[in-house]
């Protein structure tokens, strides 16, 4: 890819408070907690905070956002990173501010005051989105994006736009590169108001093909939080899914706005839809893991990371009483397949990320006869034995099942899990087991191996290396 490229930020700029302290009793008049503020902090929020993370590498990043000469504003204007450039609209009335009050970490109550309308762009703001290589939006409905809607429009025909929505914006424009909603704002986006509504893989990725199909925009990127994100197409059924690498407790406020940012960075650089969510759900994720919103207002350096605790070793057990188990709690059952030969990193990295995408997961191993009729004489290196005691060793592997048929498909039909993941460069279109997943509404994913790590290359620098 290129060096990094100019990134123009348009949408509705905002003032976030943050006022934290400990609540350790209850007030006398009334069953709600008593809040010891021991410190407050505001930054730049809504398309402010997406400029502001834009901007952390070092890109140049212009915003083009509606500020007055309110005191929200102008500390707004105090508070953008030096790498952010202002292209103002007008504001009639005053900038909206969000006030959070946090208890031990955890958010109580947001109080929001303030707001005002957009006015008409000038010549510079035209000009700005005339000349822009890559634009993210951000819109919170408070009319800056609607004020310039004609000009994204003219410039998603010519350069990557990415979208952010809001459930109080308007849809995006049709040719945006790349859409970026959340869980809970796709399915109200779907007419689905129900919070708790299905929460599967297959549901997200139907959502987003949905979305892009109504919206027409080229993909819509889902971001499920802890879980990843499903990137989907209009008319495709081979979403791509992204897990986290892994995971992290924290605050996850902000966790949007930079993954729009990382992304739109991505492909303002040249990057495909693809390379984009990736790396943008691996950005998300740091920022959480490094803390959030509060590394922002502090811009402290080597601040502590909490490292998620190893996975609790589980042991493999009975296969079938495992599924069983898992269904009564309406869990979601996952089986992966392959031979594991020599087990390298790519494979760990694998299964880790397929346990994370439902609660229990099978391994499906090739037996030896059939590794030896699908890789040749002299395969397997390891026998099924050793293959299954080093896999069921693993914190993530639930359980190891062997099958002696050249596919796994009548082992999986026993089993009939929920979701079946594929490591490598396959399309689901190209596995034939995809076809019996189907039959009892089961998902197929396939999810790419470490680059550099294969089991032929080990075995050729094995015998290179050998006297």
């Amino acid at each position: 890819m290129t060096a990094r490229q100019p990134v123009v930020v348009v949408g509705d700029a905002l003032l976030d408070q943050d006022v934290t302290g400990e609540a350790t009793r209850l007030a006398p008049d009334a069953p709600v907690p008593v809040v010891e503020v021991a410190e407050e902090r505001c930054r730049p929020g809504g398309a402010g905070l997406a400029a502001a993370l834009a901007a952390r590498d070092g890109r140049e990043v212009v915003l083009v956002t509606a500020l007055g000469g309110d005191p929200a504003s102008e500390s707004v204007r105090a508070m953008l990173p030096a790498g952010v450039r202002l292209a103002e609209l007008p504001l009639d009335g005053s900038l909206p501010v969000k006030s959070r009050v946090l208890a031990g970490g955890r958010p109580l109550v947001r109080v929001d005051r303030g707001g005002g309308s957009a006015g008409p762009p000038g010549a510079g703001v035209r000009r700005v989105l005339e000349e822009a290589r890559a634009i993210l939006v951000a819109d919170y409905g408070q009319g800056a994006v609607s004020a310039v809607r004609r000009s994204l429009t003219e410039a998603a025909r010519r350069v990557p736009v990415v979208w952010d929505p809001h459930p109080r914006g308007r849809p995006p424009v049709a040719g945006a590169r790349l859409v970026t909603p959340n869980a809970r704002e796709a399915r109200w986006f779907c007419g689905e108001r129900d919070r708790d509504g299905d929460d599967s893989l297959r549901a997200h990725s139907r959502r987003g093909a949905l979305l892009a199909e109504r919206w027409q925009v080229g993909s819509v990127a889902i971001t499920l939080g802890c879980r990843g994100a499903v990137l989907a197409r209009a008319n495709c059924d081979d979403p791509l899914y992204v897990p986290v690498t892994a995971g992290h407790d924290g605050d996850p406020c902000g966790a949007g706005d930079c993954f729009a940012a990382s992304a739109t960075g991505v492909l303002a650089d040249g990057g495909l839809p693809p390379e984009a969510v990736g790396l943008a759900t691996e950005a998300a994720t740091s920022f959480i893991a490094g803390g959030g919103m509060a590394s922002l207002t502090s811009w402290r350096e080597g601040r502590e990371r909490r490292e998620p605790p190893p996975p609790a070793p589980v042991g493999a057990g009975d296969v079938g009483a495992l599924v069983e188990s898992v269904r009564a709690r309406g869990g979601t059952v996952v089986a992966a397949g392959g031979c594991f030969d020599l087990l390298h990193a790519g494979h760990v990295q694998f299964l880790e990320n397929a346990r994370r995408t439902g609660d229990c997961l099978i391994v499906c191993v090739n037996s030896d006869d059939s590794v030896r009729r699908l890789k040749g004489p002299g395969r397997p290196f390891n026998p099924a034995a050793d293959r299954i005691r080093v896999l069921a060793g693993l914190g993530c592997v639930d359980a190891v099942a062997v099958f002696d048929e050249d596919t796994p498909e009548p082992l999986l039909r026993r089993l009939r899990p929920d979701v079946w993941v594929k490591g490598g460069d396959y399309s689901v279109r190209d596995l034939p087991e995809a076809a019996a997943l189907r039959e009892w509404g089961g998902q197929t994913l396939v999810l790419p191996y470490l680059d550099g790590r294969s089991t032929t290359e080990l075995a050729r620098r094995a015998a290179y290396a050998s006297p």
